[in-house]
């Protein structure tokens, strides 16, 4: 039993577990929604542990316990069914009305429907607000909270077009956002952009996306060594967030091969 995405514990699990695990207790769970623009989901309860994934502000969690003396709460992310515990003070009700995906590496955000005033913080791609109404070329997400509209306009191109966004952003492992990302979580913020649902590791990456490739590698070909996991640009280039360059990056793949401590493992093709 994979407990990265089943959420279950040795005391209590989710009510539609019922029957499925023995435990003493099970929860309903309370939806929730994040509320920063980012916040850290560790796997124990420990707001010291290395961090597992991050989530994004407005993606749901669902809410199954929470430990007020540590300022924690145990539940699971809506968007991709990751299990663990994230600070509770990061938490609000889930967004409710138009709520728009940002589509910009980074949406800046003002108090007003003009570039020159006060600059209040981002949105990383992948963040989801709540536009209340539109003024100026600008939504409003709030009282006196303005992002230009652009930064919530479609995709165009490729999932490989929106992770090639990302060259130059630093690697942090489990990160998911501009301000620092791993490999599988620049495969996953890509996809996801474009509308499609990505699991979180490389591991369920390699076995859940695409088909395996025979032949040529071509552009958008995910490329998987044990424990990595990079983007195809073309036949013989791949993007990729990883430790030796401390960054996202593009280089061949031959040197990336020659570099790799195993062999390839899987190619997929979506």
């Amino acid at each position: 039993m994979d407990t990265r995405r089943i959420p279950v514990r040795h005391d209590l699990a989710a009510e539609h577990l019922r029957g499925q695990v023995n435990v003493e207790k099970f929860v309903e769970g309370t939806p929730m929604a994040v509320g920063a623009s980012m916040i850290n989901l560790v796997r124990n309860a420990d707001p010291s542990t290395n961090l597992a994934t991050q989530l994004l502000y407005g993606e749901g969690f669902i809410v199954y316990d929470e430990i007020p003396d540590m300022g924690m709460a145990w539940g699971q992310s809506e968007r991709d069914g990751y299990v663990g515990y994230v600070p509770s003070a990061g938490l609000i009700a889930p967004l409710e009305g138009r709520v728009e995906q940002v589509t910009a590496l980074s949406a800046l955000v003002f108090s007003s429907p003009d570039f020159k005033s006060q600059l209040l913080g981002s949105y990383s791609l992948g963040c989801r607000v709540a536009v209340q109404s539109e003024e100026n070329g600008y939504a409003r997400l709030g009282e006196n909270i303005y992002t230009p509209l652009i930064n919530l306009a479609p995709v165009t191109g490729d999932f490989v077009s929106v992770a090639e966004k990302f060259i130059g952003s630093p690697y942090l492992w489990g990160g998911r956002s501009y301000f620092g990302l791993d490999c599988s979580g620049l495969v996953q913020l890509a996809l996801q952009a474009v509308g499609v649902d990505a699991p979180r590791d490389t591991d369920m990456q390699a076995g859940e996306l695409g088909s395996a490739v025979a032949g040529a590698l071509l552009r958008g070909d995910l490329v998987f060594w044990d424990g990595h996991v990079g983007i195809m640009l073309d036949g013989e280039n791949l993007l990729h967030a990883n430790v030796h360059h401390m960054a996202v990056v593009s280089e061949p793949l031959v040197d990336v091969t020659a570099r790799a401590a195993g062999e390839i493992t899987a190619t997929r093709r979506l």
